[in-house]
């Protein structure tokens, strides 16, 4: 056995992990036991003296201590990082009655310290993916807003906590060595770390809306400023702790290794972008190499008197942002670092809380940390909304954001434990640091979720639709969203069908959508405002000219606005009604999730876009129409839906407001001199024609139009058909649907009529209602497309 002190992690010759301990280790380590059956045999040593055996029972005892934690907490909405610093509370020697075995045998100081090197060596991988997801030019795209909030929640909550600590150090006459722990808690909660706060609304699940995007560009405008200055900091600090020369030669190094990045890393990782082809994955002896010269950057930069953690950060800033490269190493790296390494540090960090240490009223050091972070925390709230206030952004909105941006997570408990390790912070304030973090994990989270809620905005005290916005000679705005490539020519027909020949315009908005992969921010593009693209790439190219050569073929009456949002799955409801909500769309088109082959048969499913139309039903500020392409209206080229040639369209219509607006959309529709519209009621024999009723008398007014003694356009025909009960219904629709390229019906969700009693069967996609089930059914014959409508349901 050997006596000897751990070595240090980071910073100089005088920081050690922990200077006040010592522990007793076997030279060579124990590593790996004997196994449990010759411990049982008494031929072997104890399973648990070997690190090895003792580091997967910490790792295992930890995950389900967090995860039950998590278990009681995700009921109130309380994010995990809350359950894993609780975990680590219950886990550490801040809870009384603990056994000798537990804390001496399994937590033991020398264990710990070798859970704190796998923490670490997590931390670091950890603020790579952060680099390699930041993508730093979108700070020359923020705006003034985005810029002065970042700016100013740094500058001035650091400035008053600085006057703060100046004060109390006269009061309580706090030596200078005191006054270096406090200046640590000045500046770290000065801080809006990135990580922190792109954890947080994605928990929030708010990380695409208008508040989400906010906050995520004043964190990265902070992020910077902050990195500039605490390096900047390190370095004249160095001046005072090391001679001279060494100061200078390790700011000379980190000059050229910046220069290296800038200059040599990051041409590097354009050309492994180049040479991955279009829809191919990266090469895995690129992304190795990559890795490993990451873990590279934190040796020299540790070496070199900065943080082991600074150089792979700086490396990940290298690389391009979103697929190939940088989803490439987000999917390869962040399943072991979220799921295994992360839980780590936090859980590990927290261990070393002790609750009995938080005396704030019989230590001065103790009453100062109080008293700084109070005066921080309220300076950043206040400051954080000024900004935005005089901006006009709602009160409520503005100090959510606020929230958002004094949020503390990972950086700071891991930045407050590395304190501690070189004892820029004392036992008592760490654990008062700690429990100030949970307090801030579980509160703000809960108070955002109450201040702001993104669908609010969509529910509007007037419907937006095309029977009452949409008059038959005005404009009709449309919001076209894209799924895939195979969306495109049957969006296109339909466009093309809904296009006059004359008098009228058709504004169409085509929304791109773009799963989030290898970015911690998501993107909304502009296409018709954008000059130059992201990383110099060309989002949504075919997208693009695809309804570019929509709008040269339609002059005079479409008008195209194509965008691009990149952002996560679960949340691109957003994108969608926040872009309807913004261009007073009156309706909104959504491609079907199912696929078909060309003889019909089912090719695929995509349950993650089914959700999308579902949430997008629910929250749209306006009408929705879900467009199926069964293979007819797809394959039509442009030249077949020209001036001549014949597009067949029936619109079956049973009653009620999606009814309504269904044919209000298809007469439009018979504008356009290519169009063969015929309307199909279904009327239950026993009804009398004559009612009082005031759905039906709208409908009425709706139907006189098409009715023969009204209608002078011979594209036209109206057909009543009668019915008793719905499997009549469905025989009269079957025979007649599959001669026509496309049939619209209103969605009529839990509308239970005469005409379609009996077909509960028929209910295996509820967004389609009962009749758009029937159409999409196997057993139908033919490959006509349908489209779902569905007026506007969410008004105040």
């Amino acid at each position: 056995m050997t006596e000897l002190n751990p070595r240090p992690f980071v910073g100089s010759e005088n920081q050690g992990y922990n200077l006040s301990s010592r522990f007793c280790m076997p030279v060579p380590p124990y590593v790996n036991s004997n196994g449990i059956w010759q411990f049982i045999g008494k031929a072997g040593n104890h399973p648990w003296d070997a690190s090895l055996p003792r580091l997967e029972l910490q790792i295992i005892v930890a995950f389900a201590v967090t995860h039950a934690c998590h278990f009681v907490l995700k009921r109130f909405g309380i994010p995990m990082i809350a359950s894993q610093i609780t975990g680590g509370l219950i886990l550490g020697q801040a809870i009384p009655g603990l056994n000798r075995y537990y804390k001496h045998v399994l937590f033991s100081d020398t264990s710990l310290g070798t859970l704190d090197l796998v923490a670490t060596f997590g931390y670091i991988l950890f603020l790579f993916l952060t680099g390699v997801k930041m993508d730093v030019s979108m700070i020359q795209k923020t705006g003034k807003k985005s810029l002065f909030t970042g700016l100013l929640t740094l500058l001035i909550p650091f400035l008053l906590g600085a006057a703060a600590l100046e004060k109390m150090s006269r009061i309580l006459g706090i030596g200078m060595e005191d006054k270096m722990k406090l200046l640590v808690v000045t500046v770290v909660h000065s801080l809006s770390p990135f990580p922190s706060i792109a954890c947080l609304v994605s928990d929030l699940r708010i990380i695409n809306s208008e508040l989400g995007r906010l906050g995520l560009s004043c964190a990265l405008v902070s992020e910077m400023i902050g990195l500039i200055l605490t390096r900047s900091a390190i370095w004249i600090a160095s001046i005072y702790h090391a001679p001279l020369h060494s100061a200078y030669r390790n700011l000379g190094i980190m000059v050229v290794y910046l220069l290296a990045v800038v200059f040599v890393v990051r041409p590097a990782m354009l050309w492994v972008v180049k040479q991955t082809p279009e829809g191919k994955p990266v090469n895995s002896l690129h992304i190795h190499n990559i890795i490993m010269l990451a873990l590279g950057a934190g040796y020299i930069s540790d070496l070199f008197g900065q943080h082991v953690y600074f150089g792979p950060f700086v490396f990940g800033l290298a690389v391009p942002a979103g697929p190939p490269l940088g989803s490439a190493l987000v999917e390869k790296l962040d399943p072991m670092v979220s799921g295994l390494f992360i839980p780590l540090v936090v859980t590990s960090a927290s261990m070393r809380t002790n609750l009995s240490d938080i005396k704030l009223l019989d230590d001065n050091l103790a009453k100062s940390t109080a008293v700084i972070v109070a005066v921080v925390v309220l300076a950043k709230v206040a400051t954080t909304m000024i900004p935005p206030l005089y901006c006009k952004v709602p009160k409520r909105d503005a100090f959510a954001l606020a929230l958002i941006m004094s949020t503390k997570g990972i950086v700071e408990i891991s930045t407050y434990n590395i304190s501690r390790n070189i004892e820029s912070l004392t036992d008592q304030m760490f654990s008062f640091l700690t429990v100030e973090i949970l307090v801030t994990a579980i509160v703000i989270p809960i108070l955002v979720k109450f201040l702001y809620d993104p669908s609010r905005k969509y529910a509007g005290y007037q419907k937006r639709n095309i029977m009452q916005h949409s008059k038959a000679s005005g404009e009709l705005r449309i919001l076209a969203c894209i799924y895939r490539p195979d969306n495109i020519p049957a969006t296109i027909k339909f466009l093309q069908a809904s296009c006059p020949k004359r008098g009228s315009l058709v504004t169409v908005y085509v929304l791109h959508l773009i799963d989030l992969r290898g970015r911690a921010a998501p993107l909304f593009i502009s296409h018709k405002m954008q000059k130059k693209t992201v990383s110099n790439r060309s989002y949504s190219e075919n997208v693009i000219l695809s309804f570019k050569l929509f709008e040269e073929k339609n002059w005079g009456t479409a008008c195209v606005y194509p965008f691009t949002a990149i952002s996560p799955p679960k949340l691109m409801h957003e994108d969608v009604c926040m872009l309807a909500l913004d261009k007073l769309a009156s309706i909104v088109v959504l491609p079907f999730h199912r696929k078909w082959f060309i003889d019909g048969s089912i090719e695929s499913d995509d349950n993650t876009k089914r959700a999308l139309n579902c949430s997008v039903l629910e929250r749209a500020p306006c009408s929705v129409g879900i467009l199926i392409d069964r293979g007819r209206i797809g394959r039509f080229i442009s030249s077949e839906l020209s001036l001549g040639s014949s597009f067949r369209v029936a619109m079956i219509f049973l009653g009620g407001s999606d009814d309504r607006e269904a044919l209000t959309l298809a007469k439009r529709m018979s504008q356009n001199t290519s169009i063969n519209l015929t309307v199909f009621r279904f009327i239950v024999k026993t009804d009398e024609m004559i009612s009082t009723n005031w759905e039906k008398v709208l409908d009425s007014e709706v139907l006189k139009e098409v009715k023969p003694e009204n209608n002078f356009n011979q594209r036209v025909k109206y057909v009543v058909e009668m019915v008793n009960e719905g499997q009549e219904t469905l025989a009269k629709i079957q025979s007649v649907v599959p001669k026509y390229d496309l049939v619209i019906v209103g969605r009529r969700d839990n509308t239970e009529t005469p005409q379609t009693s009996g077909l509960d069967r028929c209910r295996e996609f509820p967004e389609l209602g009962i009749v758009g089930n029937c159409l999409v059914t196997e057993d139908l014959p033919g490959r006509y497309s349908v489209l779902v409508v569905q007026q506007q349901q969410t008004t105040v």
